[in-house]
């Protein structure tokens, strides 16, 4: 669990969560959030809040490092990220404007340690808040931070948190006046004596208090309403909307308001006034509303859950969100992380169809073996809701372990579930899968779920539809690259080598981005970067062929500047429209000299014995593929003992915030510390500093070679 060695001694987690309800209190601030980098998955997952409920965030507990959010923003590139207004909120995040639409500033601080990523801190002001620190609170704040990172290393190298540890510690903040039994006494008895209704809710929304006037008008007695949320208890105040007006107050810690009518009662006006314990609530009578409706009589039957607000904007992100994903393991994560919180799910499967069987492409909550057992199910398997799914072609929902052992004996021995919902995936009127929902114990769906559930199985099949194609074709172009590049490079005495290929981040297709090392004698050796225009098929393709030239002119035992003459002139016969750059270095580690030619390519590196390190500015020629007759001018260089050469693609140094010229200088200071280093270490340590400028928008390409005495 995240990265970084820590540092020795006890560890106790109470540490963490009295540091931040500390910083909340001496900042001002109405929340915070402590999410933790799993490095080997690329994921945030939330481990300690406090100041706002778990509902609110439960979009948010695992936070892939894909996601265009604040908190994957402020760890990639290394700096905090403030928001100050519901536009830059909508402009900026669209994702998250979907699920909290309430004004609020935040910021989310990069939590580092030596270089190495621990996780980001999140703090969540009213929307009056200035739109940054003051000297005082950005003070605090980096307090905060460094001391965040000790305790995290040491947390780290502990073993906390347990990896079973799924769902975040909720710190409660501590109350700005503790009141002694006789001021209790004394404030029951004030609002006792008010003529209009006061009650208290803590984050979750349950009642803690509520005075003789509050229940009067609620229509209840104390005894039923304490410790339930309201709009559970009554069946008028049932509406998302009212719930959604309890959430705003607690995001944006501003007072809200709304008015409802209990069945042939009066209209009440409720008056929201957050603050970090939960939410005090003013109740008077009122006059009717404008525009207000006659509120709906309660059914006979049995009220039926309603979708909390929660759910219903979770649930609008996540249409939105199966646009972005790619892959399918991508929409596997998205239903689990999403839609299984949404309708407080306890399993899922997702199937596609293959031979008129069913195949489980990712679950949650079942083991191994129950999901073998399954797989065996075909859409004709009789007694089952899947053959039941397949005949009707629409949903089915099981809402109880009688009704399934009733029509399908053993599903409920085989599953250990207690409800389910069983929703075909169908594209242009085909079915492709099925999305297996489960619960743990019985569980009834209102009209409402099945509706959505239904119109999910939906977005669900078109985003797997469009992820097959995509892992389909993306597999396709990356076996072609790996059979493209060096798998691996020829051993030639006298030079430590290493190489590195780094795909960029962001998009995920192919790109041309080629090197390679060339064993010509004993005492020579050719090595050759490049770098394609474009990101597709033919783009590798092209790089195939450019690497194949170059080795073969040099093979001949053509010069730097021939061997890009020669291979510029099958490019130009080829005419593909695509131009490339090349750098090509031949190397005499008998004379330590080496001699090199550029099309249009990027300066080299080169640290010399003494530490120092320097650009090697290389005269260009063009870039091959435009012009057939061109030659290319070697320049010579002396390559002593105990030098580094290092060659590489735009990846490495290019980047929106950093001018190229300063990311090359900034990669020679990294070359001239690392000192006499393995080559292996010293590429290692050249693609780490490029990470820690933010995320890689491009594809990189490493050669490094050192000179052996």
């Amino acid at each position: 669990m995240g990265g970084g060695a820590g540092s020795s001694g006890e560890f106790d987690p109470e540490a963490i969560e009295a540091l931040l309800v500390r910083t909340v209190r001496r900042v001002g601030a109405g929340s915070c959030m402590l999410y933790l980098l799993l490095p080997e998955e690329q994921v945030l997952r939330l481990a300690v809040l406090s100041g706002i409920t778990p509902e609110i965030v439960q979009s948010w507990k695992r936070v892939p490092l894909s996601w265009s959010l604040p908190i994957t923003q402020a760890i990639q590139e290394h700096r905090p990220v403030w928001l100050t207004s519901q536009g830059d909120l909508s402009r900026d995040y669209p994702q998250l404007a979907f699920v909290l639409p309430y004004l609020f500033t935040m910021v989310a601080l990069p939590i580092t340690a030596e270089g190495t990523d621990l996780g980001v801190l999140v703090l969540q002001w009213p929307a009056s808040h200035p739109p940054g620190p003051s000297p005082a609170e950005q003070e605090r704040l980096d307090k905060t931070c460094h001391r965040l990172a000790d305790l995290l290393q040491q947390a780290f190298a502990s073993g906390w948190p347990e990896p079973s540890a799924l769902e975040p510690r909720v710190v409660a903040s501590h109350p700005s006046h503790l009141a002694s039994p006789a001021e209790a006494a004394a404030a029951v008895e004030l609002v006792e004596r008010l003529p209009e209704g006061f009650c208290s809710l803590d984050l979750e929304g349950r009642l803690t208090f509520l005075n003789s006037t509050a229940a009067n008008l609620l229509g209840k007695p104390r005894t039923q309403l304490l410790g339930r949320p309201p709009w559970k208890e009554l069946p008028w105040l049932q509406d998302p909307v009212y719930e959604d007006r309890y959430q705003a107050a607690l995001v944006s810690r501003q007072v809200t308001s709304f008015s409802a009518r209990p069945p042939g009662g009066r209209w009440l006006s409720f008056e929201l006034y957050p603050d970090s314990q939960g939410v005090s609530v003013r109740i008077t009578p009122t006059t009717t509303p404008e525009g207000a409706e006659e509120p709906p009589r309660p059914a006979a039957a049995a009220p039926r859950r309603r979708l909390r607000p929660g759910a219903l904007y979770q649930l609008v992100q996540l249409a939105a969100m199966f646009t972005e994903a790619v892959g399918v393991q991508d929409v596997v994560d998205l239903v689990a992380d999403q839609i299984m919180p949404a309708f407080d799910a306890q399993g899922l499967v997702l199937f596609e169809l293959e031979n008129n069987r069913l195949r489980a492409i990712g679950f949650r909550g079942y083991s191994p073996e129950a999901v073998d057992q399954l797989n065996v199910i075909s859409l004709k398997t009789p007694l089952t809701p899947v053959e039941r799914m397949a005949a009707r072609g629409s949903p089915v929902f099981i809402e109880s372990p009688e009704e399934v052992e009733e029509n399908y004996p053993g599903i409920p021995r085989l599953t250990g579930k207690a409800a389910w919902a069983v929703l075909p995936l169908v594209v242009s009127g085909r079915m492709t899968g099925c999305c297996l929902l489960s619960y743990d114990r019985p569980h009834e769906f209102s009209p409402e779920e099945r509706t959505i559930l239904t119109s999910l199985a939906g977005l669900i099949a078109q985003a797997l539809a469009r992820a097959r194609l995509y892992d389909t074709k993306h597999d396709l172009a990356h076996s072609l690259q790996s059979t493209l590049l060096p798998t691996v490079l020829p051993t030639v005495p006298g030079l430590d080598v290493a190489a590195r290929y780094l795909p960029a981040t962001r998009g995920m297709d192919i790109g041309g981005d080629f090197y390679d090392l060339i064993h010509l004698d004993d005492e020579t050796a050719a090595a050759v970067i490049g770098d394609v225009q474009g990101h597709n098929v033919t783009a590798a393709a092209l790089m195939g062929q450019v690497r194949t030239a170059v080795h073969a002119h040099a093979a001949a035992g053509a010069g730097p500047g021939d061997v890009l003459s020669h291979t510029n002139r099958l490019l130009t016969d080829l005419s593909p429209g695509l131009f490339t750059s090349c750098l090509y270095a031949h190397i005499d580690l008998k004379n330590e000299r080496m001699h090199l030619a550029s099309a249009g390519h990027l300066p080299p590196l080169l640290r010399h014995p003494d530490g120092s390190t320097e650009v090697l500015w290389v005269d260009p020629g063009l870039l091959l593929g435009i012009e057939q007759d061109v030659e290319y001018p070697t320049t010579e260089v002396p390559l002593p003992a105990r030098s580094v050469l290092v060659l590489y693609t735009d990846g490495l140094v290019e980047s929106p915030d950093v001018d190229m010229d300063t990311a090359m200088e900034g990669l020679a200071d990294v070359l001239s510390q690392a000192g006499q280093a393995p080559a292996d270490y010293l590429a290692t340590a050249l693609v780490e500093y490029r990470r820690r400028l933010n995320a890689l928008d491009d594809d990189i390409a490493l050669l490094l070679l050192n000179a052996q005495p």
